[in-house]
């Protein structure tokens, strides 16, 4: 039944946003002479009730065939001619394609029944020729045919399954999870750029850390994150519930699920505290210094999983400054200091994960009032404008160059630096005249350093 909103099938629901455009799109293929059907986990997540907006489809039109088609009103979408795959021999692509002629050919050569599922326009109809259905409806992850020939075939498979188990919330079947732990060899040949997507889409999940059980449970994250498979059962301290796996694990699920670097930098936080853990004088652990430790872990794994510049000193930037311990005798000064090494870009991202991490704790939750206070003492440096970085003086290296006859070098920087130590205490001299009065004493002071 067709309604202006939205259209209703077995459960399925197509957004009044998509429903026409989608329909043109395959009424193109259709009048043409060809199938073309919406496949895989678009049609899954339809019939769960996921807000979606990508759309696949399957079609027995080749690829020149296509070609010749249209764009809807502007939105590219992702076709794929009906296929059987030859043999996998790297896995990860097959080594030959044959065009197949119909629908059921193809969706056996796809990974999981869930994802085997496709629907018909023109019937107004899903259809599954894997068992898919049953496998939503009962909350299993099964792969189409034999575990062990679809996880060869393709590694990533195998992280897919545990994300999928995130996602949804479904249990692996016992077989296709044994299969996971029997291809760690083929696992181990996917590219760490797939690898590190398929991490940044288990983060958005719900619960990342029911795939990262899956991952420890089958060998899949001692594979790939070793560091982070090494902290299993590894205990803390009194102020702990967790070992330090289970609390990374859920430091991880507290964070926001659409901040995905913060709940890496969950994950993350208390990586090193492995490399420090001593037994202290009271006979209870300590892991002092974990966090420089951890940031260079960091540094190392991300690197690995081919992470951008910018990602990596995003998530290290949390990762060691997440132990800051405020009190209410920080003078000003002290908190300006503290908003220079963080950067005040990111303190409200610190905060979110000094929160996670204490809602990963076990025993605790929201921000310590401490902390709360620091954060109205900062919204009140920021709404005064005071300086911060070098950039917020009011001079700068071209009116000293000027003023003492430099050339650009490291003393204009060492003059630049002791005049903001100078203004984060006294935010009140950050005026022209007061700094230039004291880049005269500092340039004298340096000059005479370097006499003697």
């Amino acid at each position: 039944m067709t309604t202006d909103n939205e259209m209703k099938i077995k459960g399925l629901k197509i957004p009044e946003e998509f429903y026409d455009r989608l329909s043109d799109f395959i009424n193109t293929f259709n009048k043409n002479g060809y199938e073309c059907y919406l496949i895989g986990g678009c049609v899954r997540d339809l019939i769960l009730g996921y807000e979606i907006y990508d759309y696949d489809f399957a079609t027995n039109a080749r690829p020149e065939q296509v070609m010749k088609l249209f764009r809807v009103k502007g939105l590219e979408f992702e076709v794929t001619t009906f296929r059987s795959d030859g043999t996998y021999l790297d896995g990860r692509r097959p080594e030959q394609i044959h065009y197949a002629e119909s629908l059921d050919e193809d969706v056996m050569r796809r990974d999981f029944t869930i994802n085997g599922l496709a629907y018909d326009f023109k019937k107004n109809e899903v259809i599954d020729h894997v068992g898919g259905l049953e496998d939503l409806n009962n909350g299993i992850i099964r792969t189409i045919g034999d575990p062990i020939e679809r996880f060869s075939e393709d590694g990533l498979r195998t992280f897919r399954a545990c994300r999928f188990s995130a996602k949804l919330g479904f249990e692996i079947e016992e077989r296709t999870f044994e299969a996971i732990g029997e291809t760690l060899n083929i696992s181990a040949m996917v590219s760490a750029e797939r690898v590190r997507e398929e991490l940044m889409k288990l983060l958005t999940s719900g619960l990342p850390s029911v795939g990262f059980e899956c991952m420890r449970k089958s060998g899949l994250l001692k594979l790939w994150l070793p560091e982070l498979d090494s902290c299993y059962d590894i205990d803390q301290n009194k102020f702990h519930v967790h070992d330090i796996y289970y609390h990374s694990l859920y430091s991880c699920d507290a964070a926001p699920s659409d901040k995905p670097l913060i709940r890496l930098a969950a994950l993350f936080h208390d990586i090193g505290k492995l490399n420090t853990r001593r037994v202290g004088d009271d006979g209870d652990y300590t892991f002092y210094n974990h966090e420089v430790i951890g940031s260079r872990l960091v540094k190392k794994i991300m690197k690995r999983l081919k992470f951008s510049n910018a990602e990596i000193e995003a998530v290290n930037n949390l990762v060691i400054n997440h132990m800051f311990h405020y009190t209410d005798d920080w003078s000003d000064g002290a908190v300006r200091r503290f908003m220079r090494k963080v950067g005040v870009e990111n303190i409200s991202d610190l905060f979110i994960l000094r929160e996670a991490d204490r809602i990963g704790n076990g025993s605790r939750s929201g921000l310590p009032q401490p902390i709360m206070v620091l954060q109205s003492r900062i919204d009140r440096v920021i709404e005064a404008e005071n300086a911060i970085t070098v950039r917020d003086l009011n001079i700068d290296g071209n009116i000293l160059m000027a003023r003492f006859n430099l050339k650009p070098g490291p003393i204009i920087g060492r003059i630049l630096h002791e005049l903001l130590e100078i203004v984060l205490d006294h935010p009140d001299m950050n005026t022209e005249e007061i700094l230039l009065d004291k880049s005269s004493e500092i340039y004298n002071r340096l000059k005479e350093e370097n006499q003697s």
